[in-house]
């Protein structure tokens, strides 16, 4: 890889990290390429991006960025997992790392704030983005539903009563 590429390379990461709300740092030694085929797809599934790069420039990428702290971080094996869902690339992550002792999930950043391995895993125990959403719409739609009901509860009463009345008379 030339100087230009590398420019390029070192560029692109820190516009993605820059747009991305969680960055999850990881090592990964001895990971198959099968794993590895695994792993991007489950990232790719949930809108993750999955990115194995070489220090240097993952360290050159994350300069001067909300994500500066993860620079101690990028030691090792590394690959970085980054997404806009602030739970998506903590879950995934730790969920492959449970099922694969070859992937350790070391640490992160959210929204600036550096994260080490327990709050990624506690992270990654919180609902996603579209989860929250549909919670909120069934809590604001539960109450009309309510409403309604009670609104409709008295015209049923009378009708049972006329009913009632008219089987009577």
């Amino acid at each position: 890889m030339d100087r230009s590429e590398k420019k390029q390379l070192v560029s692109s990461l820190r516009q993605d990290l820059i747009e991305s709300s969680l960055v999850v740092v990881a090592h990964q030694t001895g990971l198959t390429v099968t794993e590895v085929s695994n792993l991007r797809r489950l990232m790719r599934e949930e809108g993750v991006q999955f990115k194995v790069a070489k220090n240097t420039l993952a360290r050159l990428a994350v300069v001067e960025t909300q994500n500066e702290g993860i620079h101690s971080l990028l030691s090792g094996p590394t690959t970085l997992a980054y997404s806009k869902d602030p739970v998506a690339a903590a879950k995934v992550a730790v969920k492959f790392a449970k099922n694969n002792e070859k992937f350790k999930v070391i640490g992160g950043a959210l929204s600036g704030k550096v994260l080490n391995e327990k709050d990624i895993e506690t992270l990654s125990k919180l609902p996603s983005m579209d989860e929250l959403r549909a919670k909120i719409i069934g809590i604001i739609s539960t109450p009309a539903t309510r409403i309604a009901g009670i609104l409709q509860a008295p015209a049923g009463q009378l009708a049972r009563v006329f009913s009632a009345y008219g089987k009577t008379a």
